[in-house]
């Protein structure tokens, strides 16, 4: 079976909290991006199978744009562990062709994650509805559980506690998405914010007109981010130069967003990821 893992941004996301167990609480809105996917091809060998609770033995190939991991340690391996905790698997092949740049924001990888445990469900006839696969995906990652139902939502707790959103003042829109090539650390990200509870929430911002969400919705994590990474800032200023009518880093970045009426040309050199679709 070949699937097509998508990526999301965040429209805005506010750090609410520090939890005692180190974590932070935040307050988001993910939304899906269905035109830029990974592609993953999902085979098994039925003939072998590992006894539940066991590890079982997963191939996985990777092709396309660089993935920053060993096989062994890449987040699809890593979800196929937690599904054995839960069932009896066969000997299982992957090839994974990267189209959705790492260290994005983009959530590409819990994408291939969500996607997988979803294909060897559905092609195994195991017995688990999704919100048991939401449940065995946030041992994997916070957002990982967002992929399975792969619609707009609220996203609360540490990103797991998802509840479904209508947006429709983007419905329609072009967005152009672009990464520098530099990388920035999640637990950085965390080190330069300081927790505090919005004005207003994000759940109710995006309910406004689309023009209205400029300088009313924030991601807590870009004064630091861009602080550290001017060239990400330089993106989003361009973005807003250029027309876009609401431009954000998605999650802790490097990845900046604008949304448009139509689509623009693209200016920025080969050192930058860009994609532009329609939403």
């Amino acid at each position: 079976m070949v699937v097509f893992p998508n990526c999301k941004i965040n429209l805005g996301l506010n750090i609410v909290s520090k939890r005692p167990d180190g974590y932070h609480d935040i307050e988001t809105v993910f939304y899906p991006v269905y035109g830029l996917t990974d592609i993953l091809e999902v085979t098994f060998d039925t003939t072998i199978w590992t006894p539940k609770g066991s590890v079982p033995v997963c191939e996985l190939a990777q092709t396309g744009l660089h993935v920053d991991c060993p096989p062994e340690k890449n987040i699809i391996v890593k979800a196929l562990y937690a599904l054995a905790n839960h069932f009896s698997l066969p000997h299982v092949r992957v090839h994974l062709h990267k189209q959705i740049p790492m260290g994005a924001g983009l959530g590409g990888g819990s994408a291939d994650a969500a996607f997988f445990v979803k294909c060897l469900r559905d092609m195994l006839q195991l017995e688990a509805d999704d919100t048991q696969l939401k449940s065995i995906l946030s041992t994997v990652g916070a957002d990982c559980p967002f992929f399975i139902d792969n619609q707009p939502s609220i996203a609360t707790g540490i990103g797991n506690i998802l509840s479904n959103c209508s947006i429709p003042s983007i419905d329609g829109k072009w967005i152009l998405l672009v990464k520098p090539n530099v990388h920035v650390s999640t637990a950085q990200a965390y080190a330069g914010v300081r927790p505090s509870k919005p004005n207003e929430s994000v759940a109710s911002i995006v309910q406004l007109p689309l023009d209205n969400w400029q300088g009313c919705m924030h991601n807590d994590f870009e004064p630091s981010v861009f602080s550290s990474h001017p060239e990400i800032a330089e993106v989003k200023e361009w973005m807003m130069a250029h027309g876009a009518i609401y431009s954000a880093m998605s999650g802790s970045g490097a990845t900046v967003f604008g949304i448009f009426n139509s689509p623009i040309n693209q200016i920025f050199n080969d050192n930058y990821f860009q994609w532009q679709g329609q939403l």
